[in-house]
């Protein structure tokens, strides 16, 4: 860890959910889980001028990979993987890390649909909250879903996020400007506790 990235880099765990750095040697299962969830997925994607094979390619998880460390080592990300037991199953990207008199980020998610509904994308959130709010040192934490995105919008409800906001055409998200609802935790809201401990219990193991 560094002055400049206080909590990066770092590995979460809370019972088979494991937060890390995407490594090198994860191109593969990246991809193949990303070209298999086309259809779970896309729609929520931002706007890409290339196809979804092109940008879920092996040789583009490098290029992607490049990007996210370049942005990790200048304090401005924390780019995780999401693992499930022993499988990546997933990413979570704290972005937008801003210093100063604000030190607040915010979070984006996907998971591989085979392994949605276990409880893995809420115990990922909330891992990555409680860090960015103690070891990373932020003091807010954001989360911004489209309406129409309900499993997404229950993982925030499940850890209890207070709604802030409603942003009209906020996002170019899959060939258009899509509203967003904003949801937001800042480190008087845990003080008694943590944002893991909001949730009923932890997924069961795979297997």
């Amino acid at each position: 860890m560094s002055q400049l990235h206080p909590g990066w880099p770092a590995v979460l765990a809370a019972g088979p959910v494991t937060l890390r750095p995407l490594r090198r040697r994860d191109a593969g299962a990246w991809s193949r889980s990303r070209l298999a969830n086309v259809d779970w997925l896309a729609r929520w994607e931002p706007t890409s001028s290339q196809s979804w094979e092109s940008r879920n390619s092996v040789g583009e998880y490098h290029r992607t990979l490049s990007r996210l460390r370049s942005a990790a080592r200048l304090g401005t990300m924390l780019p995780f993987g999401i693992v499930y037991g022993e499988r990546l199953v997933g990413q979570l990207n704290v972005s937008n890390v801003v210093r100063g008199a604000l030190r607040s980020c915010s979070v984006g998610y996907w998971i591989d649909s085979a392994v949605a509904g276990r409880g893995i994308t809420p115990t990922a959130l909330a891992l990555a909250i409680d860090h960015c709010l103690t070891e990373a040192r932020l003091h807010r934490v954001e989360v911004n879903i489209r309406p129409e995105n309900h499993a997404s919008l229950r993982v925030v409800e499940k850890l209890r996020l207070r709604q802030e906001g409603y942003h009209e055409r906020f996002l170019d998200i899959d060939g258009g400007w899509r509203d967003h609802l904003s949801y937001a935790i800042t480190t008087e809201e845990i003080l008694d506790g943590t944002t893991l401990s909001r949730l009923g219990g932890l997924p069961v193991p795979p297997g």
